[in-house]
Formats: C-alpha cells, sequence, structure tokens
C-alpha cells in the first residue's frame, strides 16, 4: 500500500543518522518505504549493535561514518545523494518523530511556497517524557538567541526538517557535531531563504531506553555546548560579515 501523493516524492531523499538503533530503524524504514522515495540513505555513526544490517535488509542505502558527531553523520549521508534530487529530509532513527507525516513536512516546499522546513515539536503534541527538561531549556534558548540576535522567531531545532538542496547546498554546512539543526537556521535566515515551520507531534524512543544525548548529563552538556558555542561563532562571523559589506570598495 502507498500514500497518495508519492509521486511527487520521486526527487527526495531521507537521510538518518543513526548509533545503535537496531531495535528502532526498521520501524522507521518500513514507514518511509510507502512514500516510494529516490533514496532512504541511513548513516551509520559507528554502530555495534547491527544497525547497518538492518538498515539494507529495511531498504536503504548504508553509509558508514565513524567519527562520532550528529553533523558529521549528516554530512556524510549527503555526499550519497544524487545528483537531480530536489528535496532532503532529515529524520533521526528512534520512532521519536513521525516518518508518516513526510508529505506534509516537504509538500510546502514542493509546492514552491518555502525552501526550508523545520518540524516544530510543539508542547500540545509532545509525549509526556519525549524531551527532557534539559532539552526543553536547552531549545528555548537557542531560539530566544536567535531572536535577539537575527530578528526569526522559531518555535524549535527540531530535528525532523526538509530543505531544498539548492538551498542545502547554499548553506554549506560546517558543523559536524551537535550544531547542525543551529547551524542550518541560522545560515537560513542570514541567506533569506524561505523558512516555514510546521507542528509535529514527539514520542518517546520506540525502544524505551534514553536518549544517547539527552538522556545522560554529559550528553545534555555536550549537545548544549556545541549548541551554544555554534550560535556564538555564527553571530560573531555575521557581524563581520556585515562589517566588511559595508566598507567602501577599492
Amino acid at each position: 500500500m502507498t500514500v497518495p501523493g508519492v509521486a511527487r516524492l520521486d526527487r527526495v531523499a531521507v537521510i538518518i543518522p543513526a548509533l545503535n538503533e537496531a531495535l528502532n530503524i526498521s520501524g522507521v524504514l518500513d514507514l518511509l518505504n510507502t512514500f516510494g522515495l529516490r533514496q532512504i540513505i541511513v548513516a551509520d555513526n559507528g554502530s555495534t549493535d547491527g544497525t547497518a544490517d538492518a538498515a539494507r535488509v529495511g531498504g536503504a542505502t548504508v553509509v558508514a561514518e565513524p567519527r562520532r558527531g550528529y553533523g558529521a553523520a549528516c554530512y556524510t549521508g549527503m555526499q550519497q545523494l544524487d545528483d537531480d534530487i530536489e528535496v532532503v529530509v532529515f529524520l533521526d532513527a528512534d520512532l521519536s518523530d513521525d516518518p508518516t507525516l513526510l508529505l506534509e513536512l516537504v509538500g510546502p516546499i514542493l509546492d514552491g511556497h518555502f525552501d526550508l522546513m523545520v518540524g516544530a515539536r510543539v508542547a500540545s503534541l509532545r509525549e509526556r517524557g519525549s524531551m527532557t527538561l534539559a532539552q526543553r531549556f536547552g531549545n528555548g534558548l537557542a531560539v530566544t538567541l536567535i531572536r535577539w540576535g537575527w530578528g526569526f522567531s522559531y518555535t524549535d531545532l527540531g530535528p525532523f526538517r526538509a530543505i531544498r538542496r539548492q538551498s542545502l547546498d547554499a548553506i554549506n554546512m560546517q558543523d559536524r557535531a551537535f550544531g547542525w539543526t543551529i547551524e542550518m537556521q541560522i545560515r537560513a535566515i542570514e541567506l533569506g531563504i524561505r523558512i516555514g515551520e510546521m507542528p509535529v507531534p514527539y514520542r518517546c524512543r520506540a525502544d524505551h531506553t534514553p536518549s544517547k544525548i539527552s538522556g545522560t548529563i554529559r550528553g545534555s552538556l555536550k549537545a548544549g555546548y556545541w549548541i551554544l558555542s555554534t550560535c556564538g561563532k555564527l553571530w560573531w562571523s555575521s557581524k563581520r560579515r556585515k562589517r566588511e559589506s559595508s566598507q567602501p570598495a577599492g
């Protein structure tokens, strides 16, 4: 059985960064396979539990990125994109996001209304316990800093997102750790990319194990550091670019 509207997805690719998600990745792929997507790429970030094998059985293209880091896995996945892919979706491997909403997320891009669509994990749609206090605080702080520094009001740094390939190439992503989402959202503002948000549900991990990032104090602090430091670096670099652009030529 296929989902209505899948004919529009023949130039859409999904990239799934994954670290030890053998128990969850099959469920994600089963749902995505109903869309008839052009590419589903699983970027295996050094798994030791058979994630790569499970992803291959599920029909995904698997690429290995042993260097740990969310951004590193996403970037390596990007290197596998076919040349004529027009829209790229990023999605987590633990079923906390709802893959069945993919067509709704990419629709505004395919229709020409937006270039970046961020799935916003709004409180009313979040499952109890799906986001830790540290996650909620960090997200709130990050979007507040973006509003102060760049004048754009995001709701979330949600990992479930879609972006036009041309826009993704223009951003020229540099982060290889946990600043990936905030870098994309800030650079999209700076480049004048058309940005939209869609409220999406957010659930606890399907296997009910703690998140590898937010499930530990060390992981939360590490992710928080990268998000805030990336925000700070981009703020300073944006000020430098503005100064340089305001100087007279010659």
